[in-house]
C-alpha cells in the first residue's frame, strides 16, 4: 500500500437532492435516499492538516461539485435547481472528509477529465 498525499471528500446526497431527482420528467427511477447515499462520488483534495481548511477548500469549489452531482443524473441544465448557492450546496449534500488516502494498486494513477472514458 502506498500513502497518497491527498485528502478525500465523499459527497452524499440529502433529501433535497432526492426530491429533485424524483421530480425530473420521465424519471422512472425508484431509488431511496439510502440507496443514493450508498455509492457516492469521492473527490481527491489537497492534503490538509486541519478539517476547517478542507471545508474552506470545498466552499471554494462547491459550484463545480454541485454541477458535477446534478450532471451525473441530468444533463439538461434547464432542469437544475435555480438556487445553486453555497448555502444550497450544504443543504443538498453531506460531505465526509477523510485525511488519509492509500493506494493499493502498484502503478501510476492515470488522470483524465471527469466524464471521459478510456
Amino acid at each position: 500500500m502506498f500513502f497518497v498525499d491527498r485528502s478525500v471528500a465523499v459527497i452524499k446526497p440529502k433529501q433535497p437532492f432526492h426530491q429533485w431527482l424524483h421530480a425530473l420528467p420521465d424519471n422512472d427511477l425508484d431509488l431511496t435516499l439510502d440507496t443514493l447515499r450508498s455509492n457516492c462520488n469521492a473527490i481527491l483534495l489537497p492534503d490538509f492538516d486541519e478539517p476547517e481548511k478542507c471545508v474552506a477548500y470545498l466552499d471554494e469549489i462547491y459550484e463545480q461539485l454541485f454541477k458535477m452531482e446534478l450532471a451525473g443524473w441530468c444533463e439538461d441544465t434547464a432542469l437544475w435547481p435555480q438556487d445553486m448557492s453555497l448555502k444550497a450546496f450544504w443543504e443538498w449534500f453531506d460531505v465526509e472528509i477523510h485525511s488519509q488516502v492509500f493506494d493499493s494498486v502498484e502503478g501510476d494513477i492515470t488522470n483524465r477529465p471527469a466524464g471521459e472514458t478510456e
